[in-house]
């Protein structure tokens, strides 16, 4: 099931807001890529790209795009003062090496336990796993930005993965059109409750076992 365009933008503003001054963040292609137009005014973040881009901006207006500079999915972007460009090698060292403080992808589903699956249903044609699993292993932060249920209607938030794993245990937020989870060690806990959408709404379309926030009980 597709979402709409105010949807997409509704939830990568709420990931926005978890993105502090200063941090260095990659963001992976679909609706995490629209997170830059929602930073709050003031912020200044370095958003990272494994083509090689440190310090990319906000999508560009139609017409006005630079068709040598895209991000790693090659939709094009912009740049903020002192960006910088460098190899896919020295990107994945970046990476690597755990310098960024959050990664923000989207999935096909993810577990109560933090399992991400976000690579490849078997039997479709996919280009490749890209940066996905480095990513989620070696950011300090993990955060999976996607639709709650599938264009099937399954539940995308799950008791156990049945589509391969990416990485084991790696997510630590899900933000979905119907709620916002945290990942912890004691499993899944219900933060918010996306605008108009109910606690019932949510059971029904969650195959996984979570408890609430206080703020939610």
């Amino acid at each position: 099931m597709g979402m709409g365009k105010d949807i997409r933008n509704l939830i990568a503003k709420r990931a926005s807001r978890e993105i502090k001054n200063g941090m260095v963040v990659n963001l992976g292609i679909g609706i995490p890529s629209l997170v830059p137009n929602h930073l709050v005014e003031g912020v200044h973040v370095f958003f990272q790209a494994e083509n090689g881009v440190l310090g990319m901006g906000s999508t560009p207006l139609t017409g006005e795009e630079d068709e040598n500079l895209c991000n790693a999915a090659g939709y094009p972007v912009t740049t903020q003062a002192g960006a910088s460009y460098f190899d896919s090698a020295i990107a994945f060292g970046m990476i690597r090496r755990g310098k960024l403080d959050i990664t923000i992808l989207g999935s096909l589903q993810v577990s109560e336990k933090g399992d991400l699956a976000n690579w490849i249903v078997p039997g479709k044609r996919v280009p490749g796993m890209g940066g996905a699993m480095e990513l989620s292993q070696k950011a300090k932060k993990v955060i999976v930005l996607m639709s709650h249920i599938d264009k099937n209607g399954h539940a995308k938030v799950v008791k156990s993965c049945s589509l391969p794993i990416t990485t084991p245990r790696c997510v630590d937020m899900i933000i979905t059109d119907l709620a916002v989870f945290e990942v912890g060690e004691e499993g899944l806990v219900l933060l918010e409750l996306m605008p108009g959408v109910t606690l019932k709404e949510v059971k029904a379309n969650t195959n996984a076992t979570f408890t609430l926030s206080p703020k939610l009980s």
